[in-house]
């Protein structure tokens, strides 16, 4: 009887993948982009409200991504790495195009986390159209609120709790140190806080009061 090798069925390292690519391993640069694509895509219509232009941005920075392969020494995460890229390709967009574009958030985008990272919504009990309509009501409160903190603070956030990053991602994605990492999700939970309850919203019922861990 013949079974499956344990090492066959393992996921291979971003580090790993990334060599490969570097050696000219064009399959190896398409699981990579497959693997971080959905996260850089969420990240890119965070900052620039604009899906067309979000997916522009993401191909732009997969293309400079691509051409840069050979200059990534591996100090960070790739997806660290890849953050920089594409909040500067987002960033660049911005300044390009002073417009302030608007898009409905899809359900995905606005709360679905990330790498087991917390929601920033916690689900209620399963229930009728009333259930959903409460949770409905109560994202659009959430969103509300997020977008009233200040940027810093909201991207540091967004970080930590829907894309799931540690401290040390962030401060490295950020070019910040850890401590101010967790100063800024310290006042933005703080003061998430302080939304919720002038919204009529308990913080904890919004899942809006955990710390988490490094």
């Amino acid at each position: 009887m013949t079974g499956v090798r344990k090492a066959d069925t393992q996921v291979p390292p971003d580090a790993e993948v990334v060599e490969r690519a570097r050696k000219g391993d064009h399959a190896a640069f398409r699981v990579l982009v497959e693997r971080y694509e959905g996260r850089a895509f969420r990240l890119a219509v965070r900052v620039l409200r604009d899906e067309e232009q979000a997916r522009d941005a993401v191909q732009d920075a997969f293309i400079k991504v691509y051409g840069s392969l050979d200059r990534f020494q591996g100090r960070s995460g790739f997806y660290t790495w890849l953050y920089r890229i594409v909040m500067n390709q987002c960033l660049d967009r911005k300044r390009r195009d002073k417009s302030d574009r608007e898009v409905e958030w899809k359900d995905e985008v606005e709360s679905q986390p990330l790498d087991g990272a917390p929601p920033l919504v916690s689900d209620p009990a399963p229930g009728g159209p009333e259930a959903q309509v409460a949770r409905l009501e109560l994202r659009k409160i959430m969103a509300t609120a997020i977008e009233a903190l200040p940027e810093e603070a909201r991207r540091t956030l967004q970080l930590r709790e829907i894309d799931g990053l540690s401290y040390k991602e962030i401060a490295e994605a950020l070019g910040i140190p850890k401590g101010t990492v967790m100063s800024r999700l310290h006042y933005a939970r703080r003061r998430l806080q302080e939304l919720l309850r002038e919204a009529g919203v308990d913080p904890l019922a919004a899942g809006g009061g955990a710390e988490g861990t490094a």
